[in-house]
């Protein structure tokens, strides 16, 4: 088992509930507390960074393979599966080739993305369903890889019928009503960004270059009706430390944070103007007249602030402190209005119903953020915007969970007609299970909790896969 990279420093991101597991497994027959519900069918599947082998150098989060856990519910049973994505770097290390991570100078990398970044893509940070395959992708944009979302199979990399010619972001949105799939791609050379949009034919159908002043870090974006919105954050990498081989961010708090409006099939894009801060993840957007509303978790404070050895200053900088907040652009005027819909509670991975991106959603669910040294998600919270009331439910002492995508049920007539489902890992005991909850009133707990016979290590992003959608694949 791992537990400190080749630094010989103790990295809690190898450690405990974050630690590696190393058996792909299929699990039947699974100890059920309560009854799990006849209504809930389809797939959960999560994402996360699971490193084989030692990294070369200090190990970040971010920098393990991609696995995929999953939990098939089908007519009250339940099924789990793990399986690494096997993208192109995952094979390569077959062979006996290794990378280093994020903390390191990548230049004797075998090689990265298709910007030249040298990093090892390792398709560990979202999962997205998209033609009956869910699309695993990289934080840093990289090659997305298309998965079987019942097996686990990786059938390759995606080219979407060989018409991408770029890299692919971390979020994509797709648009379920139109089929079309709309993403970014970003680099450290121009262009610095462009914007793309898959169409319901399966093929990039329509790109264009966006003019930025300089190199960003965007990770998400947003979608409605009629626009697609980029951002360009004040958040960026020190080109003087990447020169000398070495990863450090810049948060210039004299720039303001742009967020650009674009057509969806468009190529003049309008820029608005915001305070300055980082964003990690939207909630949704949608327009109402002439305005653009958007919900995200905003993070203010995104620099690191710590001090120390660098594996002091990487637990700063990994750390989230996200409040859910509102932007309105006036398309009519050119102006934005801003403020927080939650000023209090940090909260991050955001879910909603996927059949409503784009439109007007009432209810978001998000982790809770635990005040701690590393990334712990200790409970949910599901947000009713236009009521203003918030619900929440913990997990209990040492006990930690994941992003948890809506689940509607058969049959679901809205966003909270469903359930929440997520792996909860016990730091104590190492042992893990799948909670199934009621999403119109989180507060009860747990419906049902599926008793898992391995542990699931704390990762990234999910993803529900629905019965209609699991037919379309194969």
């Amino acid at each position: 088992m791992i537990v400190m990279d080749e630094s010989g420093e103790q990295n809690p991101y190898l450690l405990g509930v974050h630690a590696p597991v190393h058996d792909e497994i299929t699990a039947e027959n699974l100890t059920v507390v309560g009854e799990i519900p006849a209504d809930l069918n389809g797939v959960y599947l999560r994402n996360g960074p699971n490193p084989r082998f030692s990294m070369k150098g200090r190990y970040h989060w971010f920098d393990g393979d991609g696995m995929i856990h999953a939990m098939h519910f089908e007519n009250g049973r339940a099924r789990y599966r793990n399986r690494f994505v096997r993208t192109r770097a995952f094979l390569a290390e077959d062979s006996g080739l290794r990378w280093t991570g994020v903390m390191e100078n990548p230049k004797g990398n075998p090689f990265g993305n298709t910007h030249g970044l040298n990093l090892k893509d390792s398709a560990n940070t979202d999962l997205t369903y998209h033609r009956g395959r869910v699309l695993a992708t990289w934080y840093l944009c990289g090659q997305p890889y298309s998965i079987d979302p019942l097996s686990l199979e990786t059938l390759g990399a995606e080219t979407f019928l060989d018409t991408l010619t770029g890299d692919f972001m971390a979020h994509p949105k797709l648009d379920e009503r139109t089929g079309e799939l709309f993403f970014f791609d970003y680099g450290p050379r121009p262009p610095y960004l462009s914007y793309g949009v898959v169409g319901a034919s399966g093929k990039v159908e329509h790109s264009v270059d966006i003019d930025l002043p300089g190199p960003r870090l965007p990770h998400d974006m947003a979608i409605t009706e009629r626009y697609a919105v980029l951002m360009d954050l004040p958040l960026y990498q020190d080109l003087d430390a990447a020169r000398q081989g070495r990863y450090k961010l810049t948060f210039d708090r004299e720039l303001p944070a742009r967020f650009g409006v674009i057509p969806r099939r468009g190529r003049e894009i309008r820029w608005f103007e915001a305070k300055p801060c980082y964003i990690y993840h939207v909630v949704n957007a949608w327009e109402e007249g002439d305005e653009i509303v958007m919900d995200v978790c905003r993070v203010g404070r995104p620099a690191p602030s710590g001090t120390g050895s660098p594996l002091i200053r990487m637990l700063s900088y990994l750390k989230l402190d996200a409040r859910l907040h509102r932007y309105r652009f006036d398309l009519a005027t050119g102006t934005t209005s801003e403020g927080p819909v939650d000023g209090d509670r940090n909260t991050e991975f955001p879910s909603i119903d996927a059949r409503a991106v784009g439109r007007p959603t009432r209810y978001a669910y998000n982790v809770s953020v635990k005040d701690a040294d590393v990334n712990l998600f200790d409970g949910l919270v599901r947000y009713d915007t236009k009521a203003g009331s918030v619900q929440e439910y913990f997990y209990g002492e040492h006990r930690y969970g994941s992003e948890a995508p809506f689940a509607p049920r058969d049959g679901s007539a809205g966003e909270d007609d469903g359930y929440l489902v997520t792996f909860v890992t016990d730091e104590r005991e190492g042992a893990s299970e799948v909670q199934i909850l009621d999403a119109s009133d989180i507060t009860k707990g747990p419906i049902a909790r599926v008793l898992l016979p391995v542990r699931v290590p704390l990762g990234f992003h999910a993803t529900w896969v629905r019965p209609d959608q699991l037919r379309n694949s194969g």
